[in-house]
């Protein structure tokens, strides 16, 4: 089924719904009817996707990395195309500085194969919190 058209499609004036009809019932409730407005309803169908995502995978874009094949840079600026388009501004984006033992502790992660070279550089570059275990 079609989903209701946010704009008229001659004039892109506001569309408002008259009458309502149950295939089921046959029943049909006329009147005026505003649709109810929602932050997603700007999102394109890729961003809704994208949202999804990010929320099945509990908003880890490592994990996003995986699922749609995309390069977390790729995937950052998909989130911050999302957050835009619900209306809000993207957080400057704060560098996360490792100490001496903690840079070390990455490198050696990346070593013995805990950690794979694009997940090490992303703490080395302060763009992942990284928890010294």
């Amino acid at each position: 089924m079609n989903q209701l058209p946010k704009k008229c499609p001659i004039c892109q004036g506001n569309v408002i719904v008259t009458r309502f009809f149950c295939p089921d019932c046959q029943t049909s409730v006329e009147g005026s009817f505003v649709s109810q407005q929602s932050s997603f309803q700007n999102l394109t169908p890729e961003q809704m996707n994208f949202l999804l995502t990010f929320v099945r995978s509990e908003g880890r874009l490592n994990r996003m990395e995986e699922i749609l094949g995309l390069s977390y840079p790729t995937l950052k600026n998909r989130l911050n195309d999302v957050i835009m388009a619900l209306g809000f501004q993207p957080e400057k984006e704060v560098r996360i500085k490792l100490t001496d033992s903690q840079r070390q502790q990455v490198l050696d992660d990346l070593e013995n194969g805990r950690i794979d070279s694009d997940q090490a550089l992303r703490y080395l570059q302060g763009e992942d919190e990284f928890n010294l275990i």
